[in-house]
Formats: C-alpha cells, sequence, structure tokens
C-alpha cells in the first residue's frame, strides 16, 4: 500500500485557497469599477463642502 504524501495534498490546498481569494479580489474590484458614480458617503462633494455665498445679496 502506498503511502500518502501530505505535503502534497497541503500544497494542492493551499493553491486551490489562493486561487479562490485572487478570484474574489478580482471579483471585488470589479464591481468598485463598475460603480464609479456613487459617491463616498465619507468624501463630501464639492458642492455641498462649501455653502455658495452671493456676493450681491450683502
Amino acid at each position: 500500500m502506498a503511502k500518502p504524501n501530505f505535503q502534497f495534498e497541503k500544497r494542492q490546498k493551499e493553491i486551490a485557497k489562493k486561487k479562490k481569494h485572487e478570484e474574489k479580489l478580482k471579483r471585488k474590484h470589479e464591481k468598485n469599477a463598475v460603480q464609479p458614480d456613487t459617491e463616498n458617503p465619507d468624501q463630501p462633494s464639492s458642492e455641498s463642502a462649501a455653502p455658495a455665498v452671493d456676493p450681491e445679496s450683502t
């Protein structure tokens, strides 16, 4: 009976895990690239950052 090669199995498991992680990151980047129009709530837009002041009204 052949002896099991645990190092080979472990390496294959690590490769599969790394591939799955890379695919997840790729999908995440694609999702962010598709929706660049949405505003980030942490960053105020340029219009709402400073209220417009009409010099003629003062």
